[in-house]
């Protein structure tokens, strides 16, 4: 019997599918829920709970910072299915874990397992470049992104109502649907990463800072990590400040930043299935890469001048396309590593989000700050016009590294991984 794996068919596609956008699903619906049950355990004093929720969310940004990078570097060297479905499994038990807490500090374990068992996003996005051709990845990641937007406008919603009955409720429910995710997973997910092609595990390289020394195999792939990062420090914007900017300026209800939230969430998802894969088609990776973060620049200085709730509306339909970039950026820098380490790629891609998720909620609620200090109504959008900043100086450096990459395999360049990134050493 051959050691290789079989092809992965479209099922286990559909089931990558499936695991990103119920754990954005399970994610979702405890975001509702979650600082009322901190209040809860702090005897309703908010502003107390209110500073706990806020360490709650730095560290699990830590988390999904160290384990991205070594769950990424298991898959390259064990596969990418057994790390799947271990993640799914744990972040399914923990969930009951968190359900069952009886005192805050158990509900912090909770969410630090969390961290750590969500953080198969790396090796889905790894799976995908397993099984797909180069000239494809883009439309599959841009897939991806659409799970992540089914769960972003499912998810809040299903835990809202799902808290009004009990606060626990939700957590049993994601329970449910990770467990569930798991044991699906179990009889239909072949193995994408065959033994042949798998690398030896090595913490020099799983550490999130160790990681990161695959990204500087080509002079391409530094710079479309680099845009990759300045990109990921500017979407940052929207989970800090968009809320407090909207109620603050526009005096919008909690039902009002919730249905603007939801046209975030469908726009993304319908940009995802079904507007990545042609305009990919039609424009190449590197111009819709610039076209994507072109509107992504517009939308933002949009967000950060209207006058009115409508036009913020408006802006939000106009941006959009952004959600063409990340899939192509990241198509295009799957190109750029040997298939041995897919995996540790996108760990390490995964860690630069980390970074960003901490460095961008700072700079954006400080600059916010600044602006309602220092400003009129007008200036208190500028984070966005810094977002949009941050947009387009990424996109100048995402086309300009992917014309590099482009001028490399033209001129004959291969891309073959070196002793850092990749160790050579035979995998049993």
């Amino acid at each position: 019997m051959s050691t290789e794996a079989s092809p992965p068919g479209r099922a286990a596609f559909v089931f990558i599918f499936i695991t990103v956008a119920l754990d954005m699903l399970a994610l979702g619906i405890i975001v509702p829920v979650l600082p009322r049950l901190i209040v809860s355990f702090e005897g309703g004093d908010v502003a107390r709970a209110s500073a706990i929720t806020g360490v709650f969310g730095t560290v699990w940004a830590a988390m999904q910072f160290v384990f991205s990078p070594i769950l990424g570097s298991l898959s390259d060297r064990y596969g990418r299915r057994p790390v799947i479905l271990l993640s799914n499994l744990g972040l399914g038990l923990d969930y009951v874990l968190m359900a069952m807490a009886g005192s805050l500090p158990m509900l912090f374990l909770g969410r630090v397992i969390s961290g750590i068992t969500s953080s198969s996003f790396p090796t889905a996005s790894a799976y995908i470049a397993d099984v797909t051709p180069e000239e494809k990845r883009a439309a599959q990641f841009g897939m991806l992104s659409a799970a992540f937007g089914l769960g972003f406008v499912v998810g809040p919603a299903v835990g809202g109502w799902l808290g009004e009955h009990s606060l626990r409720l939700p957590f049993w429910v994601a329970s449910g649907l990770s467990l569930a995710n798991a044991l699906y997973g179990f009889f239909v997910l072949p193995e994408s990463l065959p033994p042949s092609r798998r690398a030896a595990f090595a913490w020099r390289n799983a550490n999130p800072l160790g990681s990161l020394r695959l990204l500087r195999h080509s002079k391409a792939l530094v710079w479309l990590a680099v845009a990759a990062f300045v990109g990921a420090v500017g979407h940052e914007v929207f989970p800090s400040v968009y809320v407090l900017y909207t109620e603050s300026r526009y005096r919008w209800s909690g039902r009002t930043v919730g249905i603007a939230l939801a046209l975030v969430g469908v726009s993304s998802a319908l940009m995802g299935a079904l507007g990545t894969g042609p305009l990919v088609k039609r424009l190449g990776e590197k111009k819709a890469y610039l076209f994507g973060m072109l509107v992504g620049t517009l939308g933002c200085l949009g967000h950060g001048l209207a006058p009115t709730g409508g036009w913020f509306l408006v802006s939000i339909l106009v941006a959009a396309p952004m959600d063409v970039a990340m899939p192509s950026l990241s198509a295009l820098m799957t190109r750029e590593v040997d298939a041995r380490a897919q995996g540790q790629l996108q760990g390490a891609v995964s860690a630069l989000r980390g970074i960003s998720g901490m460095l961008g909620p700072v700079l954006f609620t400080q600059c916010f700050s600044w602006a309602i200090r220092h400003g009129g109504l007008g200036l208190r959008g500028l984070p966005f016009i810094v977002a949009a900043g941050l947009f387009g100086v990424a996109g100048v450096i995402g086309y300009r590294a992917a014309a590099r990459a482009e001028a490399s395999v033209l001129e004959g360049r291969t891309h073959e991984p070196d002793a850092v990134s990749v160790s050579r050493e035979p995998v049993l």
